[in-house]
């Protein structure tokens, strides 16, 4: 990477393609309603298709998560986009369940690709010194992106033609313009070797991440686990319980949790590393509390600001875990160790939301809810005593 010359507009191009790709993967959230009406199928069902994505997402961080230290990023980039351009032609032609989970599957196999791939790519593509402000970019990139899906397709379902067409054929748009753009940034990885070369690899971590890793861990999987409710079954909640019926209404309330986060990690430069991770799990406890309130009295404010408070604490909390592993992981096996990161991250972005659709038959959408925030409170505040006991170390 030394022969490389950075700059910060290729990280910053790097970063808009990492956004774009993961717009994709929250494009279909506000529609979901519109496809329970066209095919028929339960809330179980919905949690069912949006986990798909997310186990697809975890198989490939198995498989493929060092993929792009051996191959190169940019290889492994342009494979993401194009599961990303499939997903969005099974959407546009999508005439029963099945083409909604082939769609959501193929979504996940780019998620899968871009996660460590891109997070690595961005912070290779800065300039020398430049690590907290890569870290930003790419985060910022990876939770903007994904809330910029929900809003666009549901302004473009509420106030344009064609509501489950249109927002898939202006991302396939948008993938085509990536792909452009990614052809004009360089490699980052020297010594690449061929994909036959590639192996997958049991998550596993460098002795150094091992003191850090922990508490990271547990508070990204409770934020991603926060978001997977939003983005699953908040619509529902807003339709049903709040006669909510506009799907705009319901794309910014998910986009409000994910530009949160954006904001949260913000904070990280100024409140450092260290003290990022217990900050954002506190708000996290706050913004689960406001999210019970909201579920207990059918409050569409208190949902509102749940998703705001709830997506700063997973912003601080998530940065702050992403920057504290990437500087204690060897250079050469940075793009795994993030790998392994997402994977808990995105166990919790899967698991949870099944038990929310499971539990919603017998107890409702509101009693599921506070059974899922009670768990995840317990969580949370498990990664906030052990990081009050043993705080990260001061270089983190």
């Amino acid at each position: 990477m030394d022969g490389v010359r950075r700059k910060w507009p290729e990280c910053l191009l790097g970063g808009a393609v990492f956004a774009v790709c993961m717009a994709g993967t929250t494009l279909p959230t506000p529609l979901y309603g519109l496809y329970q009406e066209k095919f028929g199928f339960s809330e179980v069902t919905v949690t069912v298709v949006y986990a798909v994505y997310a186990f697809a997402v975890i198989g490939v961080l198995l498989l493929a998560g060092n993929a792009s230290d051996t191959v190169g990023r940019r290889v492994v980039l342009f494979a993401g986009l194009g599961c990303a351009a499939a997903s969005a032609v099974c959407f546009l032609c999508a005439q029963s369940l099945a083409w909604l989970y082939a769609g959501r599957l193929l979504s996940g196999l780019s998620a899968g690709l871009f996660t460590g791939a891109a997070t690595a790519y961005v912070m290779d593509l800065a300039p020398r010194g430049g690590g907290p402000r890569a870290t930003f970019v790419a985060t910022a990139a990876n939770m903007g992106g994904l809330g910029c899906g929900p809003l666009l397709a549901g302004v473009l379902a509420q106030y344009a033609p064609w509501p489950l067409h249109l927002p898939f054929a202006v991302h396939l748009a948008l993938v085509a313009g990536s792909a452009a753009v990614l052809l004009r940034l360089p490699e980052t990885v020297r010594e690449r070797r061929p994909p036959s070369t590639v192996r997958p690899r049991r998550p596993a971590l460098p002795a150094e991440v091992r003191a850090v890793f922990g508490p990271a861990a547990i508070a990204s999987f409770a934020g991603f686990a926060l978001f997977g409710v939003f983005t699953s079954v908040s619509p529902a909640f807003l339709a049903r319980s709040l006669d909510v019926d506009d799907h705009a209404v319901s794309g910014l309330i998910v986009a409000l949790a994910f530009f949160a986060s954006t904001a949260g990690q913000l904070v990280v430069g100024r409140a450092g590393v260290r003290r990022s991770l217990p900050l954002g799990c506190a708000a996290l406890l706050a913004g689960l509390a406001l999210l019970a309130g909201a579920l207990w009295w059918d409050v569409l404010a208190l949902v509102a600001l749940s998703a705001v408070v709830g997506g700063t604490g997973q912003g601080l909390a998530f940065r702050g875990a992403l920057s504290a592993v990437a500087a204690a992981s060897p250079a050469d096996r940075r793009a795994a160790v993030i790998s392994t990161l997402f994977v808990v991250a995105y166990a919790g972005i899967s698991v949870p939301v099944i038990g929310v659709g499971v539990l919603s038959e017998p107890l409702g959408l509101e009693g599921a809810g506070l059974v899922f925030i009670a768990c995840m409170a317990v969580l949370v505040s498990t990664a906030a005593v052990h990081l009050l006991r043993r705080p990260l170390p001061a270089n983190a």
